[in-house]
């Protein structure tokens, strides 16, 4: 790939060298020029008019439409939220489970809250078995089996870490499950910036992830992906008039994917939003994306590298991570390095591991070589 052909900073303007996209990425001016586009055509049409309904129903039908490309599904399977977060509780608080049931995560404390608290929260339900992680993140597949059994009512693992950018086996799990054990994936750091993602080659039956991370749409977006079959697992966590109807005057039915899980969504300027963005970054090609975080990723990487007072976290190989870079830099703060920076007009973050506190760089395909290097710059002058 022509690097050169594919920049589009121009297109994210910011003022800044912005590299924590694995928090919240920029959003491009073409989606932020739709999202002004729809307000003054909601607001003309009548926001509660005739005319509206198949209005917003269009932009919709459009957002769950491109999401579904980007994963492989049917735009049915695609439930819109605001949030992971959104999606991990829709499959926690929405599972039956009895007294001998039993869920399987990871790392406990070195996952992101969003895919931690849920399931602790279930500890007097059920029993939580924890796999034991090596300093990357990763997890022994013998002790996955090991703990597999006829009380496994679901596995929750994230596709790729918060922390240290590793990418988790979540295919090779998906085969060991082969669909006989609901398998949930959190594909916050994943969907967006991983390349082609296909949830069929996952073998998961939910995943959950937001628009406003390597998606590049505005915040209060997010996605939640029930596979068909697996709809009838959970029970909706809220029920309104657009997720249930009454029959024979007092019961309930709920109606069909994606209404099931939707009650009560408005977040309407937030989907134009995050359907324009979606399709700038499917005509730009996902795997493009890939290339590019990688290149910008490992040529930081490879610089900071020849400063002995910086120690990384993570896979050494680029295949095994994200574009994330996570290091410390021995006698310095994470915080004051954060803040030293910023005051440069840099924008990086402090996450942990635990209970240590890291340096956390995230670049994103309309960052260039030209920040990288200034960045690799003032770092090396700190």
């Amino acid at each position: 790939m022509n690097l050169d052909s594919k920049d589009v900073s121009e297109d994210f303007p910011c003022g800044k060298i912005y590299l924590n996209n694995a928090s919240v990425s920029l959003v491009p001016t073409s989606s932020i020029e739709a999202m002004n586009e729809f307000l003054k055509s909601y607001n003309s049409i009548g926001p509660d008019s005739i005319d509206s309904e198949p209005f917003v129903s269009e932009i919709l039908k459009k957002t769950r439409k491109v999401i579904a490309k980007i994963i492989n599904c049917q735009p049915d399977e695609i439930i819109l939220t605001q949030s992971t977060t959104d999606g991990v509780n829709i499959v926690a608080n929405g599972l039956s489970f009895d007294s001998n049931s039993n869920i399987i995560i990871r790392g406990m404390s070195h996952e992101h809250h969003a895919n931690f608290y849920p399931w602790i929260r279930l500890k007097n339900k059920v029993e939580i078995k924890n796999l034991t992680i090596d300093k990357n993140g990763f997890f022994n597949f013998d002790e996955l089996n090991k703990f597999l059994d006829n009380n496994t009512k679901l596995v929750a693992l994230s596709h790729a870490l918060y922390n240290t950018g590793s990418i988790l086996p979540i295919e090779k799990v998906g085969k060991i499950l082969e669909n006989k054990i609901p398998f949930f994936v959190d594909g916050a750091q994943t969907v967006g910036c991983l390349g082609n993602l296909d949830v069929k080659d996952l073998k998961c039956n939910f995943m959950a992830f937001n628009g406003s991370k390597w998606l590049c749409g505005p915040m209060g977006t997010g996605i939640f992906y029930c596979d068909r079959s697996s709809s009838n697992l959970l029970e909706p966590i809220s029920i309104g008039g657009e997720s249930a109807m009454l029959y024979e005057g007092s019961n309930l039915s709920f109606k069909e994917l994606p209404e099931k899980f939707q009650t009560g969504f408005r977040n309407y300027v937030g989907m134009v939003g995050l359907e324009s963005s979606a399709n700038y970054l499917y005509r730009y090609g996902m795997e493009n994306i890939r290339r590019k975080n990688l290149h910008l990723s490992n040529m930081l990487r490879e610089e900071l590298s020849k400063n002995e007072k910086i120690i990384f976290y993570g896979p050494t190989t680029s295949h095994d991570r994200t574009s994330i870079i996570s290091f410390t830099i021995d006698g310095c703060q994470p915080d004051i390095v954060i803040k030293k920076l910023e005051k440069q007009g840099i924008i990086l973050a402090v996450r942990e591991i635990y209970d240590k506190k890291i340096i956390r760089v995230s670049p994103h395909f309309f960052n260039t070589e030209s920040e990288i290097l200034r960045v690799i710059d003032a770092i090396k002058k700190l």
